[in-house]
């Protein structure tokens, strides 16, 4: 887009939670809300507006079956671009996307580096697999090579005891965090259940993903701790399925899975009530289809979290978490137009308008 186009936004304008305008401008890719010369010749886009909404946790480069073609990764952007998730903070990929960072109309894409996982206990051709006494190396490198995440698998399932075990003792996860703080980086972590969640916390995580093994136990320690979460409800549904083809072979296992299905909104509601940060998440990219932001968005409102809040779990709160502006003087003009409030139904957001990167409508 050339430096001299300008866009006019205007209609109701959601700055924030409680901050709402009437208008705005993108001026060479930027937001402005005073009038700009040429303001006669912008084009207008009409109707309720919001950042580009934010998936906290998806995959982009990684199919079921590992790394994939950067034409695949691109049109997984694209899709999620289509849904108007303009901010996408990738929970792990064993692919190198950094190329999308010269794309200007993509997403832009906040990267955990790798999964690092114990050995044999993930997902094949996904993450690094190794031993704990290995762990801080690694986290090392994937600091340098993320954008201010490393992402852990926290628990998985052991085939020698038939159900989901910690992967990690205390002291390497400890030792792990420490050396990522002490890099700029925040770590995260997938943990389906209960066991492991208590010495990630004490160990200084920041964020841990699913999030499915919170009790009235852990759920103070997380409170006080100020760990996020990011629950993944459109994921946690698969986990029926996922019993049911390992109901012979682990049937604890399958038991388990069953368990923190069922009491996934229970537990959603408890986090929120208990004043733990939720952030909206697809997990988008292995097996579940990316552009699924505003189903989880509904998820977390049939979680029982109110509107408001699960809106700015993917927009203005969700943002602030991550370090990245929204509509505000000087930033990216990128922003989601809707035709209706989407405070007044999040189901809105399952039909954006318009979609806009930088200024240009891409969408």
């Amino acid at each position: 887009m050339s430096e001299d186009m300008v866009l006019h936004v205007k209609g109701r304008i959601l700055v924030s939670a409680q901050e709402v305008r009437d208008e705005l401008w993108v001026v060479g890719g930027r937001i402005t809300f005073t009038r700009p010369p040429g303001a006669r010749e912008a084009r207008t886009v009409e109707g309720w507006a919001l950042p580009g909404l934010v998936d906290a946790h998806c995959h982009v480069g990684l199919d079921r079956h590992g790394p994939v073609a950067a034409e695949v990764a691109e049109q997984q952007a694209l899709t999620d671009r289509e849904a108007g998730a303009l901010l996408l903070r990738d929970a792990g990929s064993p692919s190198d996307t950094r190329w999308m960072d010269e794309r200007d109309d993509l997403p832009r894409v906040v990267r955990a580096g790798r999964h690092i996982a114990r050995t044999r206990r993930y997902i094949r051709n996904y993450a690094h697999e190794i031993e704990p006494d290995e762990l801080v190396a690694h986290v090392g490198r994937e600091a340098r090579r993320g954008d201010g995440w490393v992402k852990l698998v926290g628990d998985w399932i052991d085939r020698g005891v038939g159900d989901l075990t910690p992967c990690w003792p205390r002291g390497a996860v400890e030792a792990a965090i420490a050396e990522a703080h002490r890099l700029g980086a925040r770590v995260t972590a997938h943990c389906f259940a209960e066991d492991s969640l208590r010495d990630l916390v004490e160990a200084g995580i920041d964020c841990v993903e699913h999030a499915t093994g919170l009790t009235e136990d852990t759920i103070p320690l997380f409170a006080e701790r100020g760990v996020a979460i990011v629950p993944t409800l459109v994921n946690i549904a698969t986990f029926p399925d996922l019993a049911a083809g390992g109901e012979a072979k682990f049937p604890d296992w399958s038991a388990h899975m069953r368990r923190l299905y069922d009491r996934r909104y229970d537990t959603v509601r408890a986090a929120w009530d208990a004043g733990i940060p939720v952030f909206v998440g697809t997990d988008a990219g292995g097996s579940l289809p990316h552009g699924l932001v505003a189903a989880e968005v509904a998820e977390l409102v049939t979680a029982g979290i109110p509107p408001l809040d699960a809106l700015s779990a993917t927009a203005w709160g969700a943002r602030d978490w991550l370090g990245r502006p929204g509509l505000s003087e000087g930033a990216p003009g990128d922003l989601v137009v809707y035709a209706s409030d989407p405070r007044a139904d999040v189901r809105v957001l399952a039909a954006p308008r318009r979609v806009v990167i930088g200024g240009k409508v891409v969408a």
